[in-house]
């Protein structure tokens, strides 16, 4: 066999895999490690193996994910979430839907410092959602703004997602950060919008509740000012160039533990809780990584990524038509495999391509987060609807994919505007310093 059918062969026998459910980093690195073997030699599979593993789990780039993964940590177990809420719904409670309004808001600030999707939506599911049954909304809509807004912690800084891009493109993390806010914001407004749309529609399925005063309004915000103080302080910081991705991180992990500190919700066992899920997390992620960089090394020797993208830049169409080409395959294959796993396998085959037709790398990272965005609220890998539906057992999982279906139009609306304007994502970063 040539290395070109070992290479799509390795391919399809790690996508079979990813199908039936087996771990990701695994999977991809005992398919990888195995067909470099069948191209060279075994020796040589052992070698890449080993230096492979060394390289990723040595890598000082990859001290960010820990850094802020402990920080969303220490924010959930202090209470963040819970007031983060409360302080949203003050201010969107006389609004027709305001409490689901409100959990969008939540989310998109709690995803500010978690930088997880999955474990935004299991956090919100647990607080937003028995309020909302408690003033009878309708479940379907309950259930899938929770798993919806959960999947902002993948495009609002910091995002894990983006650190892996980064690191795979070798482009700015800090840059890719920025760039998430603006098409953060956008999209946490237009999910509001669709709520608003739903419940002018069918206004029984989120009943009004009472206004809330001014003075209600702003009290509200002294329990999470001081956290967005600190997000802010850890974005400006880089947008400033006053410190790098990693000291960042660093400046918002020891910043979080203060403030649960000075707020009395410090304790050991806290911290030894977050810190447990902080290593479990990012030996995950890391595990994942490594065994997408040996898929990567197999793929390579292959030459399979190379006539690839020698053919999509062969095609007698425009660029933009490759282009929508590209993200069409990525919101297919979304629904199919882990967003993290997706950007893993595939950005070392695209990549070059977008980078030979003139596009900018940041706009695509921006892009393919967005695209992926709908992978974990779409059947049948909708991860987050999973999670939802896991924390709330009484909610059938028919029901919260329903709920969430709407919310698709509105991540396709704003991946639109991302195509028609690129400097929605862009603009922020080009003022970097």
């Amino acid at each position: 066999m040539t290395p070109l059918t070992i290479g799509t062969l390795g391919c399809l026998a790690l996508l079979l895999l990813l199908v039936c459910s087996l771990p990701v980093g695994l999977v991809m690195g005992i398919v990888g490690a195995a067909g470099y073997a069948f191209v060279v030699s075994g020796k040589a599979a052992l070698a890449m193996l080993s230096a492979d593993l060394y390289d990723v789990f040595s890598n000082y780039s990859l001290t960010v994910i820990p850094l802020f993964v402990f920080m969303g940590q220490v924010a959930f177990h202090t209470g963040i979430s819970g007031r983060l809420f409360a302080a949203a719904n003050c201010w969107m409670s006389s609004l027709r839907g305001g409490l689901a309004m409100a959990t969008v808001g939540a989310c998109a600030a709690f995803g500010a410092i978690c930088g997880s999707g999955p474990a935004t939506a299991a956090t919100m599911a647990a607080v937003a959602l028995p309020e909302m049954r408690r003033y009878r909304y309708d479940d379907a809509l309950a259930s899938g703004t929770v798993a919806a807004g959960g999947s902002l912690g993948m495009l609002i800084p910091p995002s894990v997602v983006f650190i892996v891009y980064g690191i795979l493109t070798e482009q700015s993390i800090g840059k890719l950060f920025i760039a998430g806010i603006v098409p953060g914001l956008l999209v946490s407004i237009l999910f509001c919008a669709t709520i608003s749309a739903i419940c002018w529609f069918n206004p029984k399925l989120a009943p009004a509740t009472v206004a809330v005063s001014w003075r209600a309004r702003v009290r509200s915000l002294a329990g999470v000012l001081e956290t967005l103080v600190l997000f802010a302080f850890v974005m400006g910081g880089m947008f400033a160039g006053w410190f790098t991705p990693t000291e960042a991180a660093a400046i918002g992990a020891a910043g979080s533990v203060a403030i649960a500190a000075v707020g009395g919700h410090c304790s050991l066992r806290m911290l030894w809780t977050a810190a447990q899920e902080t290593l479990r997390t990012s030996c995950m992620v890391m595990t994942i990584v490594a065994g997408a960089t040996i898929f990567g090394h197999f793929l390579a020797v292959t030459g399979l990524p190379m006539q690839f993208a020698a053919m999509l830049a062969g095609l007698p169409v425009p660029p933009w038509v490759v282009v929508a080409l590209i993200i069409a395959f990525y919101l297919v294959a979304g629904c199919f495999i882990d967003s993290l796993a997706l950007i893993l396998l595939t950005v070392p085959i695209f990549h070059p391509v977008i980078q030979g037709f003139g596009y900018d790398p940041i706009w695509f990272g921006v892009m393919i987060v967005l695209v992926t965005q709908m992978g974990v609220i779409t059947p049948p890998v909708g991860v987050n609807v999973y999670v939802v539906s896991c924390i709330e057992r009484s909610i059938p999982l028919q029901t919260v994919f329903r709920g969430a279906m709407p919310f698709l139009l509105a991540l396709l609306v704003a991946s639109a505007l991302l195509v028609c304007f690129p400097g929605i994502a862009t603009w922020l970063p080009g003022r970097m310093r």
